[in-house]
């Protein structure tokens, strides 16, 4: 199985999240945030940077909202 079609049928976890949207730069990156508490999930502080996101689920960062939806696989 390709890498590319791995990322299709996987779930997406937040420290992917935060990559793909170019939030954060790289994965130890998006590990510092998450775990500095900068991160939250649906209006709660998200402290677990492997929490696997689901449809629906709205990730915030310094004030400003992302929905997941557009970012997982259909």
């Amino acid at each position: 199985m390709s890498e590319d079609s791995q990322n299709r049928t996987s779930p997406l976890r937040l420290d992917q999240f935060l990559k793909l949207t170019g939030l954060a730069e790289t994965g130890g990156h998006a590990k510092l945030m998450i775990q500095g508490g900068e991160v939250s999930l649906n209006g709660e502080l998200e402290t677990r940077r492997r929490k696997q996101l689901t449809f629906g689920d709205v990730v915030e960062i310094a004030g400003a909202s992302y929905s997941v939806d557009e970012f997982l696989p259909q």
